[in-house]
């Protein structure tokens, strides 16, 4: 089912979803007083959540036995990359109109803006190295560098813990989310690795 030729464009058109929706509200003026904030909040929310759901396709794989999982990952593991790019352009050119002074006293004052700069960044390497022949250049390095992923995900969520312009079940919703998927790796981590069967001839 999974392998089906269908089955990846309809994932990467649903992935586009929530860009969709918000152009379509912004197009319908209906992102509120505050439409800064809300733009903000959205593409914040989005990268997490795209994020997250990168980081339990392998769990969920080893768990079910769904091999064919893993032809998502780094389809969503790039889409998570890209509505961080959304949201740290909307904060660049939106909220302070590339007016650098101010950017720099909040990349070196506040620290909700360090730990939101870390995640971003953390996510750079791993969108450059998500090509296959990146993949085989790295060889194993390439899965022990991609663990930055947890990372990143910490980072997003204090950055926005730190925010505290929201509810704070939020991110502490987000929090418990990237613990599990920390404690559900870690646990397969330890079990003992099943034995190749030889193939017949």
């Amino acid at each position: 089912m999974l392998r089906r030729r269908w089955v990846k464009p309809l994932v990467f058109l649903l992935c586009l979803i929530p860009l969709a929706l918000l152009t379509y509200r912004w197009q319908t003026n209906q992102l509120g007083i505050n439409r800064a904030e809300t733009i903000a909040r959205f593409t914040g929310d989005w990268t997490l959540r795209m994020l997250l759901f990168s980081l339990t396709i392998t769990p969920l794989r080893r768990i079910t036995g769904w091999n064919d999982l893993i032809r998502f990952r780094r389809m969503l593991g790039l889409f998570a990359f890209f509505y961080g790019s959304l949201h740290l352009l909307h904060y660049l050119a939106i909220d302070k109109a590339w007016f650098w002074p101010e950017i720099w006293d909040d990349l070196t004052v506040r620290r909700f803006f360090i730990m939101g700069w870390t995640a971003f960044l953390l996510m750079v390497p791993l969108a450059l190295t998500s090509t296959t022949a990146a993949i085989r250049k790295l060889g194993k390095n390439w899965a022990r560098l991609h663990r930055l992923a947890y990372v990143s995900a910490v980072a997003g969520v204090v950055h926005f813990y730190w925010q505290g312009k929201a509810a704070l079940w939020d991110p502490i919703l987000y929090g418990v989310a990237v613990f599990i998927l920390l404690a559900i790796r870690l646990g397969l981590s330890l079990l003992p690795k099943r034995p190749k069967v030889a193939a017949s001839a």
